[in-house]
């Protein structure tokens, strides 16, 4: 008879136990964050100060390299091309996003500044991933330009005018805004999140959704589907544009005449491989691989900065009249 009443008196405290538990998990989440905290990269917290030394020279290349762009562009009457106002738009891209990624990342590297705004995180979060999507949809603009270049030369002029290319970095410009704005829109109906620690060294979208203590399916769905909408959109019609391209190029029967077309599409074709091949590696090994943190924040990191560090440095050299300007700022001005 002292068991079953022993066994009774056991139930309430195992009830309680499990009410506890309820109650701690309600207390570890946080209800509408005003502040987050980007840590840098986890894992290596003890060396990302030196580590800081080698974005902001990455940084600094592609500032400066972009900028003389944006100088030297406008000025020369022979680069005002299609495919050269392309660039200028492509390097004022690269300064936004530079500075959007560089001042936060490098205040957390080198003065510990590793709180932030809520709204200010979404803001940086907007900003760094509609800036990745009008870098993309510039270098689709860029292949239609080559493309029409090669296949229709004697139309180029009277189909790339400037009414024309002014709408295509509108529609690129909006298209990445609308899209990317539903982001942060549907992280603010979330309420509830179980960390307000971002293992990273700048708002990146998944980083956030990955707080949350509510169900993301749809924000999850939405990230895909704007990733695939701009990066996979334009990837598979600047791949088709080149298949069309090559098509005409090989069907020139000088050997000279298929080199310097094929040369005229050189450097857009090395930008866009080190895009994409980095984009693609980014997007899927944050959502579905399996990458030690600290690997994929770096990779993440020189994908964002490397590519607007190259791309005037790709562009540079393979145009006379840049390079001629480059060398009298640098050398022949003193």
């Amino acid at each position: 008879m002292v068991a079953p009443y022993s066994s009774q008196l056991q139930a309430p405290v195992v009830k309680r136990d499990q009410s506890l538990t309820s109650v701690e998990s309600m207390n570890m989440s946080y209800m509408d964050p005003k502040t987050v905290t980007l840590i840098g990269i986890p894992g290596l917290e003890h060396v990302q100060f030196w580590i800081g030394f080698s974005f902001f020279a990455v940084c600094l290349v592609a500032l400066l390299g972009n900028i003389i762009l944006l100088i030297i562009i406008p000025t020369e009457l022979s680069l005002h091309q299609p495919m050269y106002i392309f660039l200028a738009v492509l390097a004022a891209t690269d300064i936004g996003l530079c500075v959007a990624i560089a001042l936060k990342m490098l205040a957390i590297f080198w003065f510990g500044f590793y709180s932030t705004a809520f709204d200010a995180c979404l803001a940086q979060l907007f900003f760094i991933h509609a800036l990745q999507g009008m870098e993309s949809g510039i270098l689709l603009a860029m292949a239609f330009d080559r493309y029409v270049a090669i296949c229709d030369p004697l139309r180029h002029t009277t189909t790339l005018t400037p009414f024309l290319l002014v709408s295509m970095v509108l529609a690129v410009a909006i298209r990445a805004a609308v899209l990317v704005g539903i982001l942060p829109i549907l992280l603010k109906r979330l309420h509830f999140f179980q960390s307000i620690v971002i293992a990273h060294s700048y708002c990146e979208h998944m980083a956030v959704v990955k707080l949350a203590a509510e169900d993301t399916h749809v924000n999850k769905t939405c990230d895909l589907f704007v990733g695939f909408t701009i990066l996979g959109f334009d990837m598979i019609f600047i791949l088709i544009s080149y298949i069309l391209i090559f098509q005409a190029v090989f069907c020139l029967h000088q050997k000279e005449a298929r080199l310097k077309a094929f040369n005229t599409c050189t450097a857009h074709i090395f930008v866009f491989l080190e895009f994409y091949i980095l984009a693609f590696f980014s997007f899927f090994s944050h959502r579905f691989g399996h990458v030690v943190p600290s690997t994929h924040i770096l990779l993440s990191t020189v994908y964002l900065l490397v590519p607007p560090a190259l791309n005037p440095i790709v562009y540079g050299v393979k145009n006379k009249a840049i390079r001629k300007h480059v060398a009298w700022i640098f050398f022949l001005n003193h």
